[in-house]
């Protein structure tokens, strides 16, 4: 049963928005979560892989002889005696970000490609055999990078495929209006592969049931599409594949698809008819798994003299693998955040021998926010006016895209409330004013505008026959706080204490529900959550009021409360009936209900688009477009000796709408913003051009913030309840705060030292 859109009344002693201790803390701190990799069914074997060592080239010959004779190893797959693979359709059309499907022939297509896997009684056995498995391969030409001199860029006249999936976006006529425009700014950005580097490791265990369906232990974001992977690959309905991901060590979009190495695992599982799992390397991490891409951004901006704008060029330049199509739409966010009456966005690619690149943490608005908001900050430096000034006169009072009223935009007061906290007033506006001994300070600033995407899920509660209180959905908590959020809005419905619902998640046999990833999950996931709660407590009422023998039998609703596990009279509350004593005197073991927002698909249309993204529900769909805002202030110290850049503060102000959580919606906003610095000022893939091999592939050379690099963070809610967003008034949370971020850096290390670094990483280098 679909829900009522219409906005939830939350009282003022709700659990909902009440910071709420992590419902997953204790079991994570103690060890007692189960992740992926360490589900071990009875007679699992382990699948190591052995990847390719060139990037482009031809498998002309593979020994497996030393590693087959190893002790403990079942068998070694390769091209050559590898069973057949069905493809699977690529996002958003289906559940994978590459087509490539591991040991079906012998391309070899990029360097880290799965060439050969091992399966062994243990671990360390086939780990042992893997590096006896030998390949001799005929190289072909390549072209390591974005930057490569061989590398050939196209766009939408040469694949169609790209005006579907990310079209440009024009309005007005910009070629004209920049060559009118009194102030003209011509500037281009750049950013390096960037990689989620999760903590946890991809990681899948496979089962065949003896029926004939597979159970999948899955390290994924997204159960549907891993699920509708697996069917695809092994031609079965996706009814017959259930898939299991209980808790995520992080995912940030690395995550989201179907990937190889989990086709593998259920191949050598059917093949041998025993469970096998297999865990990536971290090196393996970084070549079978797909990065954000390098990128190339050229902003021009026109502008009057009073800093108006009159028109705004962004042409996206990124890198994709040769068999497919990955586009990030760094241009979305220019076409909509200020008012500019000429406007376009374009986009192309250059095919690169590397593995497909995908979704990582803000894909598109993480990257072009930094192009973006470092080059207003630009031209607030050309006209010499305040950045937050210049964002305010250029500020957009409707979609400029859609031409749609806001749901709620209180960017205004993010740009207020985020400024008098952190002391904007008293900036000096030129470059280089203060200094404490060697080091330069800085201060810079970004606006944030992130989408609130949805997507048609479901989910179930239920009140057992102990009379304890469940919610259920095949969501997973990717570590963003899903399990407290679904026991919040389930407490605020039989006011209860969220500790006292049990929450299931991670399951495809559950209600389905969308991807943890888009800052979506929250927000599709909890009104449902709350509504099919809400469809529970009604039948409890309606049992107390009509059982033969119940105290409250007649009377009518208005006079029933619910609270404490009980269903009692609001006059006098010691009248009533406990939510076991309803189900026994009714004979029943459980009230259940399930509700969603699929409104009125058909179930066929339903199951067949469900692993696909063709449903995403996108900010503009409605009679109102609905963002997530914000701004973002940083303060940096940049020796001028050396040229290394220290963050010293930061300051978020958002708009996310009615915040369900504060501590999880802050801490969410917190880890983006540490994300940001490290695109900012540390994390860059580095590709060697001779062999074209990935040099860094490692948490100890990919570098990454710790907790030395990270400085005082404040986070600042200037949200209310949006009533065009969803039933509960939330917008996105977690993306928001990489938003921007990374370019309130690069503004305020311009601040300190008067130099504008274009290329990410800052580091010293680029400083001197």
């Amino acid at each position: 049963m679909s829900i009522d859109n219409r906005l939830i009344d939350v009282a003022a002693d709700s659990p909902i928005g009440k910071a709420t201790p992590r419902r997953d803390g204790h079991d994570k701190v103690t060890g007692a979560a189960r992740y992926t990799a360490e589900f071990h069914p009875e007679g699992t074997l382990h699948g190591v892989v052995v990847t390719s060592t060139i990037p482009a080239g031809t498998l002309t010959a593979i020994d497996t002889g030393q590693a087959e004779a190893m002790p403990g190893v079942r068998a070694v797959f390769t091209h050559l005696n590898a069973p057949a693979l069905a493809p699977v359709q690529l996002f958003v059309f289906g559940p994978a970000y590459q087509s490539f499907l591991p040991l079906q022939d012998d391309r070899i297509r990029f360097i880290g490609q799965i060439i050969a896997l091992v399966v062994a009684d243990t671990f360390e056995q086939a780990t042992d055999a893997a590096s006896r498995v030998h390949a001799t391969c005929q190289a072909a030409p390549f072209v390591p990078g974005l930057h490569h001199p061989d590398a050939v860029s196209y766009g939408a006249e040469d694949c169609g495929a790209m005006k579907e999936a990310v079209p440009d976006l024009a309005r007005g006529d910009a070629e004209a209006a920049l060559a009118q425009a009194p102030v003209a700014l011509d500037v281009t950005y750049t950013s390096p592969r960037q990689y989620a580097a999760a903590m946890e490791p991809h990681a899948t265990v496979a089962r065949w049931e003896a029926n004939g369906t597979l159970t999948v232990w899955d390290t994924t974001q997204w159960i549907a599409g891993s699920q509708a992977g697996f069917a695809a690959w092994f031609k079965i309905p996706p009814e017959r594949v259930r898939v299991i991901t209980l808790y995520l060590g992080g995912g940030f979009g690395s995550k989201g698809a179907a990937h190889p190495h989990s086709a593998l695992a259920a191949l050598a599982a059917r093949e041998l008819g025993r469970p096998v799992k297999i865990v990536l390397t971290r090196p393996q991490q970084f070549t079978c798994t797909s990065p954000r891409p390098a990128i190339r951004q050229r902003l021009r901006l026109g502008a009057e003299a009073d800093g108006t704008l009159t028109a705004l060029t962004h042409e996206t330049l990124s890198e994709v693998s040769y068999d497919d199509l990955w586009v990030e739409p760094c241009g979305a966010l220019s076409a909509l955040s200020y008012a500019v009456p000429n406007q376009r966005s374009t986009y192309r690619l250059v095919r690169v021998n590397a593995v497909t690149p995908g979704a990582l943490r803000g894909p598109g608005e993480a990257m072009g926010s930094f192009a973006l908001e470092s080059a207003m900050d630009e031209l607030a430096v050309e006209l010499g006016i305040d950045p937050i000034e210049l964002r305010l006169r250029n500020y957009a009072e409707h979609d400029q895209v859609s031409g749609k009223p806001w749901s709620s935009k209180n960017l205004r007061q993010a740009y207020e409330q985020g400024a008098a906290a952190f002391g904007w007033d008293r900036r000096p506006p030129a470059p280089r004013s203060t200094r404490e001994g060697h080091e330069l300070i800085g201060w810079g600033m970004a606006g944030v505008a992130f989408p609130r995407n949805a997507f048609p899920t479901a989910a179930g509660a239920r009140v057992r026959a102990d009379g304890g209180v469940e919610v259920f959905s095949a969501g997973t908590d990717i570590g963003t706080g899903t399990y407290t959020l679904l026991a919040q809005v389930a407490a605020d419905v039989f006011a209860i204490t969220p500790q006292e619902v049990t929450v299931r998640l991670g399951d495809s046999s559950f209600p389905e529900s969308v991807a943890s990833g888009g800052s979506m999950l929250a927000g599709s996931l909890t009104p449902v959550a709350h509504q099919a709660a809400t469809a529970v407590r009604q039948e409890l009422l309606h049992l107390a009021a009509t059982l033969p023998d119940s105290p409250l039998r007649g009377r009518p609703a208005e006079e029933l409360a619910v609270g404490h596990s009980r269903v009692y009279l609001a006059a006098r509350p010691e009248t009533g009936l406990n939510f076991a004593d309803i189900l026994r005197r009714a004979g029943r073991e459980q009230i259940e209900a399930v509700r969603d927002s699929f409104g009125d698909m058909t179930d066929k249309d339903r199951r067949d688009r469900f692993g696909t993204f063709t449903l995403l529900r996108l900010p503009a769909a409605g009679t109102h477009s609905v963002y997530s805002w914000g701004a973002v202030f940083a303060e940096v110290a940049v020796d001028e000796d050396l040229g290394t850049v220290r963050l010293r503060r930061l300051l978020g102000a958002f708009d996310c709408g009615r915040i369900l959580n504060p501590a999880t919606a802050r801490s969410q906003l917190l880890g983006a913003m540490v994300m940001a610095s490290g695109a900012a000022l540390l994390e860059a893939a580095v590709v060697d051009p001779g062999p074209g091999r990935l040099a860094n592939p490692n948490l100890a050379e990919y570098m990454l913030p710790v907790n030395a690099d990270i400085p005082d963070i404040d986070v600042l809610f200037v949200g209310e309840p949006d009533p065009h967003s969803n039933p509960l008034g939330t917008k996105g949370v977690g993306e928001t705060g990489i938003t921007g971020t990374v370019a309130a850096i690069a503004n305020a290390v311009h601040h300190a030292t008067g130099k504008r670094v274009r290329d990410l990483p800052i580091l010293m280098e680029k400083m001197l």
